[in-house]
């Protein structure tokens, strides 16, 4: 089966929160994106709100319970007390946790597994408790994901950042790639399964999904809502399935 499309909302309410108005309206967007075949929908609630606010969440809740039952929500964010809380209270059925500051514009790299084993695995231990699928931020580094496992997670999601950084470089593209692969390789091994986001466009999506074929989900935000300001949301969902192989 090809990758699942989850549609990162933040870029969408980053836009809507320039302004004190109620548009571009998050929830409207993430129905349609929905209507248009999306596998789910993600946010990164960060605690200043500057992109989704903690109040879209249990609209987001309410729109796949009841218009698109079959799809998923996906929360992601640095595992505070109060991110844990509103991840309890808001019941995705997923939840990837990132290393991220408060401070940070957007993710950009992963966890160290070996050195974060102690904060990390009661914090997972307590999201399966929960019910929830956790998946954990990652960067390219086969020789990590043996830690990762050991957890508790059900995932790692590959941070494709320096990937998509190289949109002008295909011989870094390529190595980058090739790094990315077999991290995929050692997890899915090691009996994680794999996610992957960050800067993924439908010119780089082919490469990565034929390289891990089993890859599980890729999460994207930024590339899809700009090319959503030329193709329209429905279209452009369109384009990142057919780029994932649906």
């Amino acid at each position: 089966m090809p990758a699942k499309l989850s549609v990162n909302l933040n870029a969408v309410a980053m836009l809507r929160n320039r302004r004190d108005l109620p548009w571009p309206n998050v929830i409207g967007l993430g129905r349609i994106a929905l209507a248009a075949g999306a596998h789910g929908l993600t946010v990164h609630p960060r605690p200043d709100e500057r992109h989704t606010r903690h109040s879209d969440l249990p609209e987001i809740r309410a729109l796949i319970d009841d218009e698109f039952p079959n799809t998923e929500f996906n929360i992601e964010g640095y595992p505070t007390e109060d991110f844990l809380v509103l991840v309890e209270k808001n019941q995705p059925e997923q939840v990837t946790l990132v290393p991220d500051d408060p401070a940070q514009a957007t993710s950009d790299h992963g966890w160290n597994f070996v050195a974060q084993a102690a904060f990390l695995t009661p914090i997972v231990k307590r999201l399966k408790k929960g019910g929830f699928r956790v998946s954990l931020f990652s960067d390219a580094d086969a020789a990590s994901v043996n830690a990762a496992r050991d957890t508790g997670a059900d995932r790692i999601e590959l941070y494709t950042g320096p990937y998509g950084g190289y949109h002008s470089d295909s011989a870094k593209a390529a190595r980058e790639l090739e790094r990315l692969g077999k991290t995929a390789d050692a997890a899915l091994a090691a009996g994680l399964q794999v996610n992957a986001g960050h800067d993924l466009t439908v010119n780089n999506l082919p490469a990565l999904i034929k390289r891990i074929p089993a890859l599980a989900e890729v999460s994207i935000g930024h590339g899809l809502t700009a090319d959503a300001l030329e193709y329209g949301m429905a279209g452009t969902v369109g384009r990142f399935l057919k780029a994932c192989g649906w």
